[in-house]
């Protein structure tokens, strides 16, 4: 499996992510910045709910905040997922193997359904 440098930083991820509300806030930051009153507008919840989405985001790298007087803005954070990634194609190899050997096994079944008499259905 993959080793990574920070295991709590493997897990502030995937918990970031967990949330449908935290996606929907990077896909948005993926189109552009956004200041946390139209990141709560647009997901019509209170400022003080949004504020604590992007701070468990921020927490996990992956959303940057800067303030200017009054106004919090969002953007992508400055950290690549890569140790994410790695852990999940670690876990998509290892699926496609099992499939892969599921398949062979099935293959192998079919010849010996047709030499026994009986029909495949």
């Amino acid at each position: 499996m993959v080793q990574l440098s920070t295991p709590a930083a493997l897990d502030h991820a995937f918990a970031a992510l967990s949330d449908a509300t935290r996606r929907g806030v990077l896909e948005r930051l993926a189109r552009e910045d956004a200041s946390i009153t139209d990141l709560a507008r647009s997901f019509r919840m209170t400022l003080t709910g949004m504020k604590k989405h992007v701070g468990v985001l921020e927490r996990a790298g992956l959303v940057a905040t800067r303030k200017v007087g009054r106004v919090r803005t969002c953007r992508l954070g400055p950290r690549v997922p890569a140790e994410e990634i790695a852990w999940l194609e670690a876990y998509r190899r290892l699926w496609a193997a099992r499939f892969d050997a599921l398949d062979q096994v099935l293959d192998d079944l079919k010849p010996q359904e047709s030499t026994d008499g009986r029909h495949a259905r």
